[in-house]
């Protein structure tokens, strides 16, 4: 049974960062586990923030590419997404999500993972 916790988010102002973490239980190891993060904003349609895949492939969304860096830690199983120069616009709840439902699907897809957290509230003023 896939369970992801994430915790780290809060509030911050412009410029400031936050670290967000995303426990995943279930796996043996998330070393070569397909996993993201995802955000939606108060009505808005959530979008794909990172993604990691095989070791050192990732991608990032344009909205927060050079701001934002995903890795993960083999020994906690443990996804973490560092957010750097918040702006307001970074403000969401963000989620994790693990196990691609199809091999060749687009990894910032919300759509596209089999499993997904709860969320963390960001806000950024």
């Amino acid at each position: 049974h896939v369970q992801l916790v994430e915790s780290g988010g809060g509030s911050v102002q412009a410029g400031g960062s936050l670290r967000l973490s995303c426990e995943a239980s279930g796996y043996t190891s998330i070393a070569y586990i397909d996993m993201g993060w995802f955000r939606q904003a108060p009505g808005k349609e959530r979008e794909g923030v990172a993604a990691v895949g095989l070791p050192g492939a990732t991608w990032y969304g344009d909205a927060v590419k050079g701001r934002f860096t995903i890795s993960r830690e083999r020994a906690n199983n443990t996804l973490y997404l560092q957010m750097n120069s918040l702006r307001p616009e970074d403000t969401a709840m963000y989620y994790c999500a693990s196990s691609l439902a199809e091999a060749r699907a687009n990894r910032l897809s919300p759509n596209a993972y089999k499993y997904l957290g709860q969320g963390t509230q960001v806000t950024v003023s």
